[in-house]
């Protein structure tokens, strides 16, 4: 419905990605944004529209993927979409309808009574520079298997995209694979078995990929090894711009949400540096080219998943004190909020509704003084399907015309 209602208008919309945001008391009975020093927010939060919203449904934890689309304003339960299309696309990737794209994670593994052992699933977090040497020799190594093209392209620190280009396309479901990453140190990879019989036949090719990977790799000192997940085809998916009469664009650093991005048909803004101080400086220069800006701040998410509260805290008054940057543009609807919750104490993603800011000429405003879990319970949005804050930006930049007579 919204779609047939949508009208143009050169106002300005923004929305700032705090990435895994949301958490639960981890000191003094207080949450990361409880906990963290942010007179900019307090202050913009006292002047705005304050709610939570629910990624997926209650009580599902939401994959980056479900919790980006449905802020995106699309149903995460109808576009289920795997997180290898997503860094394969982030990273730069041509993905085509032949294609099996892999997210991969170098990690450090040992060898126990001639068993693999996985001691660290991210291999210590390598640098990103050492990533790139050991995708290219991975890459010079395996170029090909059984007919099945082979391409690879190195990410941030441990992380990497994988493509398996078939001779044919694939039918629907050939990437309904299992991952090898069992998700705990300690215990042995996962062997990638199909759940039917076009995708086992993309297991037989990934199980001898495994195979050859742990051989090339066997005398690095940290990334020895390579867990899977995230085996996912090309999606069809509506653009933002059609969906939303929306010209659109994304700064992010991290390539999962460059692709996530891509994936809508976001344009992605390159730019030097990846400090938040950075992207703020490339939304600044891109500011008269479009619509809606999309901002994506990865580490209140790193740290929250690393369990250390105090990173995720300063992180978010990093950004606190560079809120007024963001604020001299004048945006005409600013929406801060997260795509899921990541609580330290839980060391990862969590069903928690996720705090929403939204401040617009147009809102009631005066219900919260911060922007915190506890205040966002206060705010007149309440608590609402992520997948209608799109409805609200559109509306609050009065985008939408009237429904009905």
């Amino acid at each position: 419905m919204v779609e047939r209602l949508i009208t143009k208008n050169p106002t300005k919309l923004l929305m700032v990605v705090l990435d895994g945001v949301g958490g639960l008391p981890v000191k003094d009975g207080k949450t990361e944004l409880e906990l963290a020093r942010t007179p900019n927010l307090d202050a913009l939060a006292k002047r705005s529209a304050l709610g939570l919203h629910v990624p997926v449904d209650y009580g599902i934890t939401p994959g980056s993927g479900p919790g980006h689309l449905g802020i995106f304003g699309y149903d995460p339960v109808r576009y289920e979409i795997g997180r290898g299309i997503l860094e394969a696309l982030g990273l730069g990737l041509e993905v085509r309808e032949t294609d099996i794209a892999i997210r991969g994670n170098y990690a450090s593994v040992e060898r126990v009574n001639g068993k693999i052992v996985v001691k660290d699933r991210r291999a210590g977090r390598i640098p990103t520079e050492e990533n790139r040497r050991i995708t290219e020799k991975l890459s010079e190594a395996i170029k090909e298997i059984d007919g099945v093209r082979v391409f690879l392209a190195p990410g941030m620190e441990h992380r990497v995209a994988i493509l398996l280009r078939f001779p044919e396309p694939l039918p629907e479901g050939s990437d309904h694979i299992t991952d090898t990453d069992p998700q705990k140190e300690g215990l042995q990879p996962l062997i990638p078995t199909g759940k039917n019989e076009s995708s086992e036949r993309v297991a037989r090719v990934l199980r001898k990929f495994t195979s050859m990977v742990e051989d090339v790799l066997k005398d690095e000192p940290k990334a020895n090894y390579l867990l899977l997940r995230g085996f996912s085809q090309k999606p069809k998916i509506e653009s933002f711009e059609e969906r939303f009469g929306l010209k659109a664009c994304a700064i992010a650093v991290y390539p999962m949400y460059r692709g996530l991005a891509s994936l809508v048909g976001m344009n992605i803004i390159e730019f030097e540096g990846s400090s938040i101080g950075d992207q703020i400086l490339a939304l600044k220069d891109v500011w008269q080219e479009y619509d809606f800006f999309f901002m994506h701040v990865k580490k209140t998410d790193s740290y929250g998943e690393d369990g250390n509260y105090e990173g995720k805290v300063k992180v978010i008054e990093e950004f606190d004190r560079l809120l007024p940057k963001v604020l001299e543009l004048k945006p005409d609807v600013l929406v801060m909020t997260g795509d899921h919750s990541t609580p330290s104490i839980l060391k990862g993603h969590s069903w928690h509704p996720v705090p929403v800011l939204l401040y617009s000429p147009f809102v009631l405003g005066g219900t919260s003084e911060r922007f915190t879990e506890r205040e966002c319970l206060k705010g007149e949005l309440g608590i609402f399907p992520a997948k209608k804050l799109i409805n609200l930006m559109l509306a609050h930049s009065l985008r939408l015309a009237k429904y009905g007579a």
